[in-house]
């Protein structure tokens, strides 16, 4: 028997971060993996970020997470989204080395003091009186532990399909663990199945790379992790391309003469499946007027020789995805070396889950990732940490941490699978963000990171670069406030190159900056003053949309208000008078923390909430 202060099951990126964060805060923690060599794989697509999910790294970067970090060193390519858009929409992806990416990953986490990696499968959670004791192993062994957090991903009683045909099994051939689920069900945690899929990998080699569109990265130094240097990453010269090309007429008939014998459609798949990353033979369903579908093809890693074929996941069984696959322009010959499938799998109801990431029914359990109906290494690498700092908060008998909506995109997801739940695997996109103004790309250390070092999070020397930062930001803003351009040859021409009249009177830099298009780059050789790149973006930023960022503080101070607002643990729901019917079935359901919780509950109406401020206020 072996004790600790927090287990983590699952070394997948929600387990990761859990564990890290877990020891972080000197918690004595053990991290179960099926296989060490495993740790942090990328099962499905080769890539970290993407629209909202970029900007969730850059969140888990700024409170000390391992994400950012290593896929910056293990990236092949790098990408900024959006640039054509605002700020509030930028968002960084890299195409990431995958057998890189875990063997950083294993190494990390194997050296990390107080956090000891155990190799084995886990049983069932131990439960007594309701309270998470800690966790039995598949061979009778106990791991005890104050609190026990659950990363399984799609390991829990998962079958991998294809066609008519459904295999007991993991992603990437690894063993399920069909006993965990059954375990929390009799402890009364609500369980549903979900399906995720993945498309084929082809040889590089064979394919006729002629007939696609090149897809560079951006040509400059991006990152997602402050402490990453330009010697960190590849040079732009060295980094891999990847290659668009567009479904075929062909490629939609052979999908639609076989519709039935896909496992979606087959009647095999019983889980519902991701909304906003479709199989190929369901978006032809759902999409029926279009005529061709993008994919990408995008390497996986710089030791492998194979191409995964983004936007193609299918069920179909292997001979019809040999068809399907030689359809597409320049892979007529090509040659699969792994077969797409869709994996179906147990997912807990996160209706269950407090906003620290607690189960409601089983004190002590905190669940983070997959398990909890979401989809993305992102999304489960922010719940994870946030479950890990909060277990470890708990043990230590503190206050939780708990991020708003207006405060980071982990904040919206937490709050969405809170109050809303999900019966689909769930996707951040930055529409469910109402303050997205807010929560951009640029700003994620100061958002957080000062929040972070106060629970324990961020250690000192990343608080004082970061301290550094916002001084260096504070001094530029108030050198160009004190500089005084005046009309001249120098600045009227710079003025007429942006489309811009002449400069009629005298202003200070910082004014002139909010112009669109002029920046402090631009305007170096007239104020006679560089500034670092990032300290210049954050400036102009911050000069440009003075006007939209403040209203969006002031509509956020209200979001604030409510969430300062505690419900009472005993209020009866069910008998409080005037609140409508479905109001008492949800309330009392849900059980909302604070009263911004509580209104953002679907079919909770204004009435209901002011029924509720009203007996709070008594």
């Amino acid at each position: 028997m072996k004790r600790y202060e927090v287990v983590v099951i699952g070394a997948g990126h929600a387990g990761i971060e859990a564990a890290m964060a877990s020891a972080r805060m000197q918690k004595d923690t053990a991290l179960i993996t099926l296989s060490k060599d495993m740790m942090g794989s990328m099962p499905c697509n080769p890539s970290v970020g993407g629209p909202a999910k970029g900007i969730v790294v850059r969140e888990i970067d700024a409170m000390g997470g391992l994400m950012p970090r290593v896929a910056d060193k293990t990236a092949l390519q790098f990408k900024m989204l959006n640039t054509t858009k605002g700020p509030g929409v930028w968002s960084l992806r890299v195409q990431s080395d995958k057998i890189a990416y875990k063997k950083m990953m294993k190494e990390i986490l194997l050296n990390t003091q107080y956090l000891q990696v155990i190799e084995g499968a886990a049983h069932s959670i131990i439960i007594e009186d309701g309270k998470a004791k800690g966790v039995r192993m598949s061979d009778g062994e106990e791991i005890l532990a104050k609190a026990v957090i659950l990363t399984t991903g799609t390991y829990m009683t998962s079958s991998v399909l294809r066609g008519h045909t459904a295999v007991e099994s993991g992603p990437e051939d690894q063993i399920t663990v069909n006993t965990l689920s059954e375990s929390l069900r009799q402890a009364g945690v609500e369980t549903f199945r979900l399906k995720t899929g993945t498309p084929p990998r082809v040889l590089r080699d064979t394919i006729d790379f002629s007939k696609t569109s090149v897809q560079p990265g951006t040509d400059d130094f991006i990152r997602f992790s402050e402490s990453t240097n330009p010697e960190d990453v590849l040079p732009f010269e060295e980094q891999e391309v990847c290659h668009l090309i567009y479904t075929t007429p062909k490629t939609h008939q052979i999908i639609r003469d076989h519709l039935t014998d896909s496992a979606m459609y087959s009647g095999l798949v019983k889980g519902v499946g991701p909304r906003y990353c479709p199989s190929i033979e369901d978006k032809l369903v759902r999409f029926a007027d279009k005529e061709r579908h993008q994919l990408f093809l995008e390497p996986e890693s710089r030791s492998m020789d194979t191409i995964y074929i983004q936007g193609f996941s299918t069920s179909m069984p292997i001979d019809v995805q040999e068809e399907m696959v030689h359809s597409l322009p320049g892979l007529e010959n090509c040659v699969i070396q792994k077969y797409a499938y869709a994996i179906e799998y147990d997912a807990i109801n996160p209706l269950q889950m407090k906003p620290n990431m607690e189960n409601k029914v089983v004190e002590n359990l905190f669940t983070a990732g997959q398990v909890n109906g979401t989809s993305g290494y992102e999304e489960a690498a922010g719940q994870g940490l946030m479950a890990g700092v909060n277990a470890a908060l708990k043990i230590e008998g503190k206050e939780p941490f708990i991020l708003r909506r207006d405060e980071a995109y982990i904040g919206v997801m937490i709050d969405d699978l809170c109050t809303k739940g999900t019966n689909e695997p769930y996707r951040l996109l930055t529409s469910r963000a109402e303050y997205r103004l807010l929560l951009r790309h640029d700003n994620a250390d100061q958002r957080l990171t000062e929040k972070a070092f106060h629970v324990g999070l961020v250690d000192l020397d990343q608080y004082l670069k970061f301290d550094e930062k916002m001084d260096a930001i504070e001094e530029a803003k108030e050198e160009l406030a004190q500089v005084h351009i005046k009309p001249g040859k120098e600045v009227n021409e710079y003025l007429a190159s942006l489309g811009f009249d002449e400069l009629a009177h005298g202003c200070s830099a910082l004014d002139l900056i909010k112009r669109p298009k002029v920046t402090i780059e631009g305007l170096a050789p007239i104020i006679g003053k560089e500034y670092p790149k990032e300290v210049a973006q954050e400036v102009e930023i911050d000069v440009k949309y003075e006007g939209y960022i403040e209203k969006a503080k002031r509509d956020a101070k209200h979001l604030q208000q409510m969430d300062s607002v505690k419900l009472p643990k005993d209020l009866d729901y069910a008998h409080m008078d005037n609140l409508s019917l479905e109001a008492r079935q949800k309330l009392t359901q849900i059980q909302p923390e604070t009263l911004g919780q509580a209104s953002r509950i679907s079919g909770i109406n204004p009435s209901d909430i002011a029924i509720l401020a009203a007996r709070v206020k008594s």
